[in-house]
């Protein structure tokens, strides 16, 4: 009886802390919420709450009509979609192979593999080789480049190997070859990791913006992340007609709200993606942690 209290006692404490870590987490995100749907004037007034009295969609509605960032949200989209088919097609046909023990020079393929893991050649070498490609300035530089993710990669083929080496013998007995093995054996069962990695490349696509800012500079293909770092930093159509708006009279010192409707606009997009692939989610990320 003692230790069924104390067992429901330590779970109350961690169930405690663990929704003081959420609110944490949550906190600058409400933060921007409130800001965003804060009248201008409290903003100038430093007296923005968590529940604004005077809300406000204006700073949305600017956000809205500028037709750049519509732009560069769509065109994020369909980034985000191509390279996370494309990175998990390069991923599958990476890892497969190095599952086969047949495999010639898989222990130096492995070996590279993991070097460019750990060691980069860093900004300049990586430009000038890009440069060199003929993909500079070219949208296909935020696909290729990082198509692969070496990490990712390990997980596959850690979940491959977990495969029952059974099932490829007896497909290989029926004719099948090893294309057919992948396609027919070895995806089917690996929904779960596929989505965690699907999850982990789009995240990671959406909220890249260092490859376009150094790479890119035609403003047609700037993904919504640099865009928002362009905002933020007094550098977009939305920052400039704030200014002249305030200078003319205008809605005063709107840029802040504007600001943090941007972030909510290039935020929520990909938040909504994480729920219909949680449940993949919680069974990739433990792939591996129970032997039995």
């Amino acid at each position: 009886m003692i230790n069924s209290t104390s067992k429901k006692i330590g779970d109350t404490i961690i169930a405690l802390v663990c929704l003081a870590v959420i609110g944490i987490c949550l906190f600058p995100m409400l933060n921007i919420l409130a800001r965003s749907l804060s009248d201008p004037m409290a903003i100038v007034n430093r007296q923005v709450s968590f529940l604004p009295v005077n809300s406000t969609l204006d700073s949305y509605r600017y956000v809205f009509k500028d037709p750049s960032f519509s732009r560069s949200m769509i065109w994020t989209a369909i980034l985000t979609i191509i390279c996370t088919l494309f990175s998990l097609a390069i991923t599958i046909l990476c890892a497969f192979p190095l599952t086969y023990p047949i495999l010639k020079g898989k222990g130096i393929i492995n070996v590279l593999i993991l070097f460019t893991m750990y060691f980069s050649a860093g900004t300049i070498p990586s430009y000038i080789l890009i440069k060199s490609l003929g993909i500079l300035n070219n949208p296909l530089v935020l696909i290729i480049p990082n198509c692969l993710s070496v990490f990712n990669m390990i997980i596959l083929r850690s979940f491959f190997y977990s495969i029952p080496e059974s099932l490829k013998e007896s497909a290989e007995l029926d004719g099948a070859n090893p294309f057919t093995v992948l396609v027919s054996i070895y995806l089917p069962l690996s929904s779960a990791v596929l989505a965690t990695l699907a999850l982990f490349y789009a995240v990671g696509r959406w909220n890249g913006f260092s490859d376009a800012l150094l790479y890119l500079t035609k403003a047609d293909f700037h993904p919504i992340q640099l865009k928002l770092y362009n905002i933020i930093n007094n550098l977009s159509s939305i920052e400039v007609a704030t200014q002249e708006g305030a200078a003319g009279g205008g809605i005063p010192a709107a840029s802040d709200g504007m600001k943090a409707a941007a972030v909510m606009f290039a935020t929520v997009p990909i938040l909504i993606v994480y729920p219909w692939l949680q449940r993949y989610f919680i069974a990739g990320v433990t792939i591996g942690a129970v032997k039995g």
